[in-house]
């Protein structure tokens, strides 16, 4: 099992331990912004298991029918992960109307707030973890987790705060106004993890400073050649496909463009975790000269 199916798997058990605990608190104190709280832990729980199926599924080898491996799946993932959110957010707005129309104290609130903060620190403890090694993994489905767990527990400190101040003061209408707006805070997270991952299945190009720094890498380590141009990038789950032409004088020799080629190569995988390169060699008579000029 490798490490990243491992954090999957932790996810899931830290989602149900943290989803129960919420729903202790929700039923001590019988407050809506508590509940609400806890719905978006359900979602974390069905997060966390497709996370898991996905990690799992983009660890398989590339085969005859994938060739370029299964990595794209936890982009799927994502998605689902930000339709679950939205899925949430109108069932938290809908409690909040609900508690709007009929307001009530909350019960027994030490004890129900206790709970909940514990359980907003084991969230936000395992969120640093996943945020390590989602970037370690490169695996979107982590990253969205982690991501998804950082809201939650911002969402669920503001939660704490609300609900200690609807005690102290007796307003009772501000508990369906925490969970209103914990809808809208995680609406807009659901939104942003969606964006990001039909980013991902639409082949959108690297990042700009990667870009740069993959563009320098092939510069400085081209000598021989003349020029690169049609660089072409994209993302693939934890893999990173770059595709160029590569120009080189039309008396060399193949094995010396052949040997240009590997020192490229070996530059942008020690530049780029998870580097898949492809390099098509082409004679001076095909120079653009624009691109990437060799230093």
């Amino acid at each position: 099992m490798s490490r990243a199916v491992r954090t999957a798997v932790g996810s899931v058990a830290i989602a149900c331990a943290v989803l129960a605990l919420k729903l202790g608190a929700w039923a001590l104190t019988g407050s809506v912004a508590l509940l609400a709280d806890a719905v978006e832990s359900v979602v974390n729980v069905a997060a966390a298991a497709a996370a898991l199926a996905a990690v799992r599924y983009a660890a398989i080898p590339p085969d005859a029918n994938h060739p370029y491996g299964h990595t794209k799946v936890e982009y799927f993932s994502a998605v689902l992960e930000g339709a679950l959110i939205v899925l949430a957010a109108i069932v938290i707005l809908q409690e909040a109307w609900g508690a709007v129309l009929t307001p009530r104290a909350p019960d027994q609130p030490a004890a129900g707030l206790l709970i909940s903060a514990v359980a907003t620190a084991i969230n936000g403890a395992w969120a640093a973890v996943l945020f390590r090694r989602g970037r370690a993994a490169k695996s979107p489905a982590l990253l969205a987790d982690a991501r998804h767990l950082i809201a939650d527990v911002i969402t669920s400190a503001g939660v704490l705060v609300g609900v200690a101040l609807v005690v102290l003061t007796g307003i009772l209408w501000l508990d369906p106004l925490l969970a209103a707006l914990t809808a809208l805070n995680i609406l807009w997270s659901g939104w942003r993890l969606v964006r990001e991952s039909v980013g991902g299945l639409m082949d959108e190009a690297v990042e700009p400073d990667l870009l740069a720094r993959i563009r320098s890498a092939v510069s400085v380590n081209a000598e021989g050649a003349i020029e690169a141009h049609d660089l072409r990038t994209r993302h693939a789950g934890r893999l990173t496909f770059i595709e160029f032409h590569l120009v080189v004088p039309g008396a060399m020799r193949v094995a010396d463009a052949h040997e240009i080629c590997d020192r490229i190569e070996a530059a942008l995988k020690a530049e780029v975790d998870g580097a898949v390169i492809t390099i098509h060699v082409e004679p001076e008579g095909k120079a653009k000269h624009q691109g990437i000029l060799v230093l």
